[in-house]
């Protein structure tokens, strides 16, 4: 769990609070002050929870910061394995805290996001937003010896965001979206290749299709000009983990583009245009059924509990039902056996990073009474998920 989890989404530490909390640890060892931020777009990851609470514990050292975007009464309130607090609890302390200025709480609302569940685009870019916001007002205190938050709190000019501030992006990327979904649809890929810090947003924008789309790392990928050597991590070159993390334009130019065929193709502002690129590729590549991410990977607890919930909302079956359909699609199976019926959400998520298509196989069979071959078939069949779900679902 290092620099890597920038070139290749890592979720399943998500659900680790102990990992969370002696990750920051490690990192913060021999301090003696430490404002650490902590961000959660929906207020929910027991990795999150884990370092807070850690925080809290060591009020000395620790000034704690949590960054999210929903109100803290719907903050996750779900048991955490191990633990005796919920992230919910976690956040309330904090609110409790942040009245004497002894802890921080940073939750605008930013409003639905325009494909339910995927943070990455309006929760990303208000991170992004608020971090380099917070983080020159420190600089600028730092070096000029003077407190700015009055400025800030005071501040309209960057507490509201005008839709004049931004660039229409959709004409530009409706024409683009055709031809990308296009590339994928038949079994080719997009590439981003780019120089400084605007090839790491591509970097990033590709390392989140995966557990987003549920993509093969290949479809989008990212290339930065000088590699490893561009990037400066602590690590070093990490090619020799797999060919997703073979990142150079040397990379590209020597395992890309001897495969072109004829049919390929030559701050902030960027990042969207990147995040909508590869969203509408996906969105016509049928990967978005009824404004839901329908090809989701169950990686963690989260996204387990979300594609229940995708399920109930879809099928309007109860959520024991929809539970027992989503463990099927995961282990392959049209019966499920003691053992799989008495295995904690940790286990099944560990079975679920191998399996494919697994909401859109448990809502099929779940609505049509269909054995999960049967189902797998008829996917397999068409091209584009959402037209075969449309045709396949009564």
């Amino acid at each position: 769990f290092s620099f890597s989890a920038l070139l290749s989404s890592q979720e399943a530490p998500e659900d680790d609070p102990e990992l969370g909390m002696l990750s920051l640890q490690k990192v913060c060892e021999g301090k003696k002050k430490v404002l650490f931020i902590g961000v959660s777009c929906g207020l929910s990851a027991p990795f999150v929870a884990g370092q807070l609470d850690f925080c809290l514990q060591h009020p000395e050292v620790y000034t704690p910061v949590l960054l999210g975007f929903n109100p803290t009464h719907q903050a996750r309130d779900e048991p955490i394995p191990g633990c005796k607090f919920t992230f919910h609890s976690v956040a309330q302390r904090l609110q409790e805290l942040s009245q004497r200025r002894k802890a921080f709480l940073i939750n605008p609302a930013v409003g639905p996001e325009a494909i339910s569940g995927s943070s990455r685009m309006k929760g990303g870019s208000a991170t992004k937003i608020v971090l380099e916001v917070v983080l020159s007002a420190a600089h600028a205190a730092a070096f000029s010896h003077k407190s700015v938050a009055s400025d800030c709190r005071g501040g309209s000019s960057w507490t509201q965001v005008r839709p004049s501030s931004f660039t229409p992006v959709t004409c530009v990327c409706c024409s683009q979206d055709d031809l990308l979904s296009i590339s994928l649809l038949n079994e080719g890929s997009v590439c981003y290749l780019g120089w400084g810090p605007m090839a790491i947003l591509g970097l990033i924008d590709a390392s989140e299709c995966n557990p987003t789309f549920g993509a093969d790392y290949a479809d989008i990928r990212g290339f930065i000009r000088g590699g490893y050597k561009d990037l400066n991590n602590n690590e070093g070159p990490l090619s020799s983990l797999g060919p997703e993390f073979c990142i150079g334009h040397e990379d590209f130019l020597q395992n890309l583009l001897p495969g072109l065929a004829d049919k390929d193709t030559w701050e902030l502002s960027t990042k969207l245009v990147l995040n909508a690129v590869s969203t509408g590729a996906h969105i016509l590549k049928g990967k978005v059924y009824r404004n839901h991410m329908i090809d989701l990977q169950v990686t963690n607890s989260k996204l387990y509990r979300r594609a229940t919930r995708l399920l109930q909302k879809l099928s309007c079956r109860a959520e024991s039902e929809c539970e027992e359909a989503l463990l099927k699609a995961i282990y392959g199976a049209d019966k499920l056996m003691k053992d799989i019926i008495s295995s904690d959400i940790t286990a099944h998520t560990q079975v679920a990073r191998n399996a494919k298509k697994v909401v859109p196989l448990a809502l099929v069979s779940l609505l049509t009474g269909c054995s999960l071959k049967e189902v797998e078939s008829c996917l397999e069949q068409r091209r584009v998920l959402r037209d075969a779900l449309e045709e396949l679902l009564p």
